[in-house]
């Protein structure tokens, strides 16, 4: 097994029912059920699994639809988009390219000023780490998400 691959006994341990049922089994939470919905602190939303960075508070925004909504993620290599025709939709599953777990879907219904993609992410997911503790947590090279001209930065 790879460091980035923990077994079901050990994520099942580590992870609430939920967050284990919606990463391993593609789950979805209730709408406007999960913590991050109508959440918007400044910071940055990592893969409950393994702590790796996902998406930024920058790029969050309402969507109404029930689930945490983002433009794009960080970095584009760690999310891998898988087609899904579960319960008679076509949709566009997003998952975790190293782990494989499942994190939500992406749609074209985004607004179209920033690319035109709605991420739409199960909080359970995710984990949330506030700007004022990312260099504490070893996020520090994300904090450049949050600076006057951090589009420039966003892809060193």
């Amino acid at each position: 097994m790879s460091d980035n691959k923990k077994s079901k006994k050990d994520l099942k341990n580590k992870l609430s029912k939920e967050a284990f049922e919606v990463t391993q089994h593609g789950a979805t939470e209730t709408p406007f059920s999960g913590q991050y919905d109508d959440f918007y602190q400044e910071g940055i939303y990592v893969d409950v699994i393994n702590g790796k960075a996902l998406f930024s508070s920058t790029d969050k925004y309402d969507a109404g639809c029930g689930w945490p909504s983002f433009t794009k993620p960080i970095d584009s290599n760690v999310t891998q988009d898988h087609r899904d025709s579960s319960f008679g939709m076509e949709r566009t599953e997003v998952q975790r390219t190293d782990t494989g777990s499942h994190l939500g879907h992406v749609f074209t219904d985004g607004p179209t000023e920033k690319g035109g993609l709605r991420y739409c992410i199960n909080s359970a997911a995710l984990k949330f780490i506030p700007k004022k503790k990312m260099q504490k947590n070893g996020y520090s090279k994300y904090l450049s998400l949050f600076s006057e001209g951090s589009f420039l930065n966003y892809f060193e």
